[in-house]
Protein backbone atom coordinates (compact mmCIF):
# COMPACT_ATOMS: atom_id res chain seq x y z
CA UNK A 1 0.00 0.00 0.00
CA UNK A 2 1.12 3.53 -0.96
CA UNK A 3 -0.10 6.45 0.80
CA UNK A 4 0.46 9.95 0.38
CA UNK A 5 0.52 12.93 2.23
CA UNK A 6 -0.02 15.97 0.39
CA UNK A 7 -0.15 19.46 1.11
CA UNK A 8 1.66 23.10 1.04
CA UNK A 9 4.34 23.80 2.67
CA UNK A 10 3.48 25.19 6.46
CA UNK A 11 0.53 22.15 6.15
CA UNK A 12 2.14 19.70 8.93
CA UNK A 13 2.90 17.18 6.36
CA UNK A 14 6.35 16.01 8.51
CA UNK A 15 4.31 15.95 11.32
CA UNK A 16 1.58 13.82 9.92
CA UNK A 17 4.02 11.48 8.28
CA UNK A 18 5.88 10.74 12.08
CA UNK A 19 2.32 10.38 14.08
CA UNK A 20 1.27 7.35 11.12
CA UNK A 21 4.63 5.41 11.48
CA UNK A 22 4.09 5.54 15.26
CA UNK A 23 0.42 4.25 15.29
CA UNK A 24 1.68 1.57 12.52
CA UNK A 25 4.53 0.68 14.60
CA UNK A 26 2.36 0.31 17.53
CA UNK A 27 0.30 -1.94 15.50
CA UNK A 28 3.22 -4.21 14.21
CA UNK A 29 3.41 -2.89 10.70
CA UNK A 30 7.04 -1.31 10.28
CA UNK A 31 5.99 0.93 6.96
CA UNK A 32 8.59 2.82 4.84
CA UNK A 33 8.80 6.49 4.83
CA UNK A 34 10.01 8.31 1.87
CA UNK A 35 10.15 12.40 1.25
CA UNK A 36 10.25 13.70 -1.65
CA UNK A 37 12.05 15.13 -3.84
CA UNK A 38 15.30 13.46 -2.46
CA UNK A 39 17.31 16.52 -1.78
CA UNK A 40 20.43 14.43 -0.98
CA UNK A 41 20.63 12.33 -4.17
CA UNK A 42 21.70 13.96 -7.84
CA UNK A 43 18.18 12.87 -8.89
CA UNK A 44 17.06 16.01 -7.21
CA UNK A 45 19.52 18.27 -9.18
CA UNK A 46 17.33 20.04 -11.31
CA UNK A 47 14.44 20.17 -8.78
CA UNK A 48 17.26 22.15 -6.47
CA UNK A 49 18.34 23.53 -9.70
CA UNK A 50 14.77 25.16 -10.90
CA UNK A 51 13.66 25.75 -6.54
CA UNK A 52 16.77 28.29 -6.46
CA UNK A 53 15.87 30.13 -9.29
CA UNK A 54 18.66 29.17 -11.79
CA UNK A 55 15.68 28.72 -14.74
CA UNK A 56 14.21 31.82 -13.71
CA UNK A 57 13.12 33.97 -10.92
CA UNK A 58 9.64 32.75 -10.59
CA UNK A 59 8.19 29.73 -10.72
CA UNK A 60 6.17 30.50 -14.23
CA UNK A 61 9.81 30.99 -16.04
CA UNK A 62 9.43 27.07 -16.16
CA UNK A 63 6.58 25.95 -18.01
CA UNK A 64 4.38 23.18 -16.53
CA UNK A 65 5.30 20.26 -18.05
CA UNK A 66 9.28 20.86 -17.90
CA UNK A 67 8.91 21.39 -14.12
CA UNK A 68 7.38 18.63 -13.80
CA UNK A 69 9.41 16.26 -15.82
CA UNK A 70 12.80 17.43 -13.45
CA UNK A 71 10.35 16.23 -10.23
CA UNK A 72 8.92 12.91 -12.23
CA UNK A 73 12.74 11.94 -12.72
CA UNK A 74 13.65 12.33 -9.42
CA UNK A 75 10.80 9.96 -8.19
CA UNK A 76 11.65 7.24 -10.80
CA UNK A 77 15.28 7.20 -9.52
CA UNK A 78 13.96 7.54 -5.85
CA UNK A 79 11.71 4.29 -6.59
CA UNK A 80 14.18 2.32 -8.50
CA UNK A 81 16.67 2.57 -5.87
CA UNK A 82 15.15 3.08 -2.58
CA UNK A 83 11.74 1.43 -2.29
CA UNK A 84 10.51 -0.96 -5.29
CA UNK A 85 11.67 -4.30 -3.15
CA UNK A 86 9.93 -3.13 -0.09
CA UNK A 87 6.83 -2.07 -2.12
CA UNK A 88 6.48 -5.31 -4.32
CA UNK A 89 7.24 -7.36 -0.73
CA UNK A 90 3.88 -6.08 0.06
CA UNK A 91 5.12 -3.51 2.75
CA UNK A 92 3.35 0.10 3.36
CA UNK A 93 4.86 2.77 2.07
CA UNK A 94 4.47 6.61 3.50
CA UNK A 95 5.09 9.59 1.11
CA UNK A 96 5.49 12.81 1.96
CA UNK A 97 5.03 14.45 -1.67
CA UNK A 98 4.40 12.32 -4.40
CA UNK A 99 3.30 12.86 -7.92
CA UNK A 100 0.33 14.81 -6.92
CA UNK A 101 2.29 17.43 -5.46
CA UNK A 102 2.87 18.23 -9.20
CA UNK A 103 -0.52 18.58 -9.71
CA UNK A 104 -1.20 21.52 -7.82
CA UNK A 105 2.14 22.86 -7.77
CA UNK A 106 2.28 22.93 -12.31
CA UNK A 107 -1.34 22.90 -12.66
CA UNK A 108 -1.24 26.78 -11.13
CA UNK A 109 0.51 27.63 -14.77
CA UNK A 110 -1.64 26.70 -17.22
CA UNK A 111 -5.20 27.91 -17.91
CA UNK A 112 -7.98 26.18 -15.85
CA UNK A 113 -9.51 24.97 -18.41
CA UNK A 114 -6.40 23.12 -19.28
CA UNK A 115 -6.33 21.50 -15.57
CA UNK A 116 -8.22 17.95 -16.29
CA UNK A 117 -5.62 17.81 -19.17
CA UNK A 118 -2.44 18.33 -17.38
CA UNK A 119 -3.88 15.80 -14.47
CA UNK A 120 -4.24 13.00 -16.90
CA UNK A 121 -0.78 13.72 -18.82
CA UNK A 122 0.52 14.00 -15.31
CA UNK A 123 -0.75 10.29 -14.42
CA UNK A 124 -0.52 8.53 -17.88
CA UNK A 125 3.36 9.85 -17.52
CA UNK A 126 4.49 8.61 -14.17
CA UNK A 127 2.31 5.71 -13.69
CA UNK A 128 1.80 4.61 -17.20
CA UNK A 129 5.04 5.35 -18.79
CA UNK A 130 7.14 5.31 -16.31
CA UNK A 131 5.54 2.58 -14.40
CA UNK A 132 6.09 4.29 -11.08
CA UNK A 133 3.01 3.17 -8.43
CA UNK A 134 -0.41 4.99 -8.39
CA UNK A 135 -1.31 5.82 -4.78
CA UNK A 136 -3.83 3.48 -3.16
CA UNK A 137 -4.70 7.09 -0.58
CA UNK A 138 -3.96 10.85 -0.82
CA UNK A 139 -4.28 12.45 1.60
CA UNK A 140 -4.24 16.65 1.06
CA UNK A 141 -3.96 18.38 4.36
CA UNK A 142 -5.49 21.76 3.69
CA UNK A 143 -4.51 24.70 5.63
CA UNK A 144 -5.35 28.15 5.39
CA UNK A 145 -2.70 30.11 3.39
CA UNK A 146 -1.84 33.14 6.25
CA UNK A 147 -1.78 30.14 8.71
CA UNK A 148 0.43 27.80 6.53
CA UNK A 149 2.93 31.14 6.09
CA UNK A 150 2.89 32.06 10.00
CA UNK A 151 4.54 28.12 10.33
CA UNK A 152 6.69 28.70 7.30
CA UNK A 153 8.22 31.68 9.15
CA UNK A 154 8.44 30.25 12.30
CA UNK A 155 10.56 26.83 10.64
CA UNK A 156 12.99 29.44 9.18
CA UNK A 157 12.93 31.47 12.72
CA UNK A 158 11.93 35.04 10.75
CA UNK A 159 14.98 34.25 8.05
CA UNK A 160 12.91 34.97 5.02
CA UNK A 161 15.73 34.43 2.56
CA UNK A 162 15.77 30.85 3.16
CA UNK A 163 12.49 30.17 1.01
CA UNK A 164 12.79 28.83 -1.97
CA UNK A 165 10.86 30.15 -5.77
CA UNK A 166 7.55 28.48 -4.34
CA UNK A 167 7.61 29.82 -0.52
CA UNK A 168 8.79 32.98 -1.39
CA UNK A 169 5.34 33.78 -4.05
CA UNK A 170 2.04 33.95 -1.98
CA UNK A 171 0.19 34.62 -5.24
CA UNK A 172 1.52 31.37 -6.59
CA UNK A 173 0.88 29.45 -3.42
CA UNK A 174 -2.93 30.77 -3.11
CA UNK A 175 -3.15 29.47 -6.75
CA UNK A 176 -2.14 26.29 -5.71
CA UNK A 177 -4.62 25.92 -3.20
CA UNK A 178 -6.87 26.64 -5.54
CA UNK A 179 -5.53 24.27 -8.06
CA UNK A 180 -4.64 21.82 -5.00
CA UNK A 181 -8.62 21.31 -3.98
CA UNK A 182 -9.68 20.97 -7.77
CA UNK A 183 -7.25 18.21 -8.35
CA UNK A 184 -8.40 16.61 -5.17
CA UNK A 185 -11.96 16.46 -6.30
CA UNK A 186 -10.67 15.19 -10.00
CA UNK A 187 -8.25 12.94 -8.77
CA UNK A 188 -10.03 11.14 -5.60
CA UNK A 189 -8.04 12.49 -3.08
CA UNK A 190 -8.65 12.79 0.81
CA UNK A 191 -9.11 16.69 1.93
CA UNK A 192 -8.42 17.20 5.55
CA UNK A 193 -9.41 20.62 6.60
CA UNK A 194 -6.50 21.36 9.29
CA UNK A 195 -7.70 24.98 10.44
CA UNK A 196 -9.71 26.04 12.62
CA UNK A 197 -12.28 29.32 13.43
CA UNK A 198 -10.59 31.13 16.86
CA UNK A 199 -12.42 34.21 17.95
CA UNK A 200 -10.18 36.66 19.18
CA UNK A 201 -11.70 40.51 20.37
CA UNK A 202 -15.13 39.72 17.99
CA UNK A 203 -13.22 39.30 15.06
CA UNK A 204 -12.86 35.23 13.29
CA UNK A 205 -9.16 34.03 12.48
CA UNK A 206 -8.21 30.54 11.62
CA UNK A 207 -5.40 28.73 13.84
CA UNK A 208 -3.59 25.14 12.76
CA UNK A 209 -5.68 22.24 14.40
CA UNK A 210 -3.80 19.81 16.76
CA UNK A 211 -1.85 17.19 14.97
CA UNK A 212 -3.19 14.56 16.75
CA UNK A 213 -7.03 15.62 16.50
CA UNK A 214 -5.63 15.58 12.17
CA UNK A 215 -3.70 11.99 12.54
CA UNK A 216 -7.14 10.86 14.63
CA UNK A 217 -9.35 11.27 11.35
CA UNK A 218 -6.43 10.04 8.74
CA UNK A 219 -5.80 6.99 10.65
CA UNK A 220 -10.25 6.40 10.73
CA UNK A 221 -9.65 6.14 6.56
CA UNK A 222 -6.58 3.88 6.93
CA UNK A 223 -7.56 1.39 9.25
CA UNK A 224 -10.26 0.04 7.36
CA UNK A 225 -7.98 -0.52 4.15
CA UNK A 226 -5.10 -2.36 6.41
CA UNK A 227 -7.62 -4.53 8.07
CA UNK A 228 -9.78 -5.58 4.46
Amino acid sequence: MLIVLEGLDGSGKSTQLALLRDWLLARGTEPVTIKLPDYGDDSSLLVRQYLAGRFGGRPGDVNAYAASLFYAADRYVNFKLKWAQAYEAGRVILADRYTTSNAYHQATKLPREEWPAFFAWLEDTEYGKLGIPKPDLVFYLDMPLRVSQALISARYRGDEAKRDIHEADCEYLARCREAAIAAAEAMGWIRIDCAQAVKENSEATCSPQAPEEIHERIRAYIGPRLAG
